[in-house]
């Protein structure tokens, strides 16, 4: 890409800032927050929301670090881009809070 070669040892993050590709993990939180937002719009009775009050039991997750959950994650991102869950109720300012 951009006439380099692996053997030119040149960071992905130069190659990345001359030609201008957002990194993975911002449009990982994109896409994630897009989602949230879709789900949230939707009624109460939708099987996507009954997910989302299910309560599941004192699971054992196995040894080592401990797996993070979907609401972690959303919220970590929220935080991430300074916006709350009441925004997105209103879909056209929760779409301009998050880059696209």
């Amino acid at each position: 890409m951009c006439g380099h070669t692996r053997l030119d040892k040149i960071r992905n993050e130069c190659i990345r800032d001359k030609t201008g590709i957002t990194p993975i993990a911002e449009k990982m939180r994109e896409a994630r927050l897009r989602w949230f937002g879709h789900v949230q719009r939707r009624p109460l009775e939708a099987p996507v929301r009954r997910c989302e009050s299910l309560v599941i039991g004192h699971v054992k997750r196995e040894r080592g670090r401990t797996i993070k959950t979907w609401n972690e994650t959303i919220r970590k991102d929220m935080m991430y881009f300074g916006i709350s869950e009441l925004m997105t109720k209103y879909r056209a300012q929760w779409r301009q809070r998050i880059p696209l």
